[in-house]
């Protein structure tokens, strides 16, 4: 190591990128597991009081209820997709602290807003509006924050991007965990979901905070300095480089050192697609489907509050963690084996699995797995074998092609996991409207 690089002291800028990295996912995440409180919001008031009264009655569901986990999806993924793009065409022209302190700032407002709004009595049509806004204001915030926060890691040596990484895969466990915990503490769901958003707000402002931080620290102010340093030097070279690169115009040289990002996709479309078909089922089932699944061991015990809370987004979290973690071990399948693309298309026989639990309410298919045991197995295998071959794909991608290719490869992978993504919202109505 050089000695002029100061150290990361106390790991501190490690620490900050993992809590950034933590905010990125976390607002999502929280907003996710909360759906037991938006659809009680959502009850048609007339037919409340006899749903209250007769608790076991599916069918008395209304209309925004039934649909809110699809639209829902389909509001964070397409915003997810559409500002990803945006963020890696205009990120030059808006300068970094606007990007990402202005994202957390949105993000904390919006949250501060959704922890006012537990107090405030609405009617569900409204209710659900603004809270379809909020849910497509978090997710544009968050994709230009993400997109910023990689970038700017691309600033100090590579595994300062594994911080990153770990604070957004346990994003999803700590929002799970909370909710759990707002279960636990016996308070109405109204008081308990106030509590949740709440601690929502404390997480991201420590973000905010840590993004204060940063600059101050010597270990990335060194790294800071050395790239502006470099981005003088380009400015005072700059017709210098112009000259070059229109002899190498002339020369017809130029392709071979700028590819076209077409000749790029060729080299890696197999991951592509393999990454963007991986998160198109997820999210076609997850929490669109899954969601709704009931218990039919808890006979109106504790489990049944926490059943979907545990089973459902606890688990996906804590093994689709697992099997991210589980790449910097193994590696297998190779990135040119065909079995990885192979394993991929096999995770659609979890579409009718799923579908074939106890999903509850359901009008066209019969329910063939209702103990709780097959939907957890499920789940497990589910998520594990999402964060595993996913992540597998991300890996593989950039290595496929030349050294200098690689940032335009992780560009087009990272497009195609939100256009998966943004898929899978879309196919969520029909997977659910099949059951």
């Amino acid at each position: 190591m050089d000695p002029q690089v100061p150290k990361d002291k106390y790991n501190g800028v490690w620490l900050i990128f993992f809590m950034l990295g933590l905010g990125t996912l976390l607002p999502w995440n929280f907003f996710m597991t909360a759906t037991m409180y938006f659809t009680s919001r959502l009850a048609d008031p007339l037919s409340e009081a006899n749903f209250s009264a007769n608790a076991t009655v599916e069918g008395s569901r209304s209309v925004l209820q039934s649909k809110f986990n699809n639209v829902m999806t389909l509001c964070a993924m397409v915003p997810l997709l559409v500002f990803n793009f945006l963020n890696s065409v205009l990120h030059q022209r808006i300068p970094q602290k606007i990007r990402i302190a202005g994202s957390l700032t949105a993000i904390l407002l919006v949250f501060l807003l959704t922890a006012i709004l537990v107090k405030v009595d609405l009617e569900p049509l409204p209710f659900f509006i603004i809270t379809m806004i909020k849910i497509i204001c978090i997710n544009s915030f968050g994709a230009v924050l993400q997109g910023s926060l990689f970038g700017m890691a691309g600033l100090l040596p590579t595994s300062y991007t594994t911080p990153i990484m770990s604070g957004q895969g346990l994003a999803g466990t700590f929002a799970a965990l909370a909710m759990i915990c707002a279960i636990a503490s016996g308070s109405a769901i109204h008081d308990s979901a106030f509590g949740y958003f709440i601690t929502a707000c404390v997480v991201i402002s420590l973000a905010i905070a840590s993004y204060i931080v940063l600059p101050k620290l010597a270990f990335f102010q060194y790294y800071q300095e050395s790239q502006q340093n470099k981005a003088a030097e380009d400015e005072e070279n700059k017709m210098d480089l112009l000259k070059k690169d229109e002899q190498q115009k002339i020369n017809g040289d130029n392709d071979k050192q700028t590819p076209s990002i077409p000749s790029i996709f060729k080299k890696i479309w197999v991951m592509a697609l393999s990454v963007c078909f991986a998160f198109t089922i997820t999210i076609g089932t997850f929490p669109a489907v899954t969601v709704d699944v009931k218990s039919t061991i808890a006979n109106g015990g504790k489990w049944e509050m926490y059943f979907i809370p545990v089973s459902c987004f606890l688990l996906f979290n804590v093994f689709d963690w697992m099997g991210r973690s589980l790449t910097a071990f193994c590696m297998w399948p190779g990135k040119d084996s065909k079995l990885l693309p192979g394993l991929l298309v096999a995770r659609v026989i979890f579409v009718p699995l799923f579908m074939l639990c106890n999903v509850q309410p359901r009008y066209n298919l019969p329910v063939y797995f209702s103990h709780d045991g097959w939907f957890i197995g499920f789940m497990i295998l589910f998520a594990f074998s999402n964060g595993y071959l996913a992540s597998l794909c991300m890996c593989f991608g950039p290595k496929k092609v030349d050294a200098s290719e690689a940032e335009t490869a992780g560009a087009i992978m990272a497009f195609f996991l939100s256009l998966g993504l943004a898929l899978g919202a879309s196919l969520s109505f029909l997977f659910r409207g099949l059951v």
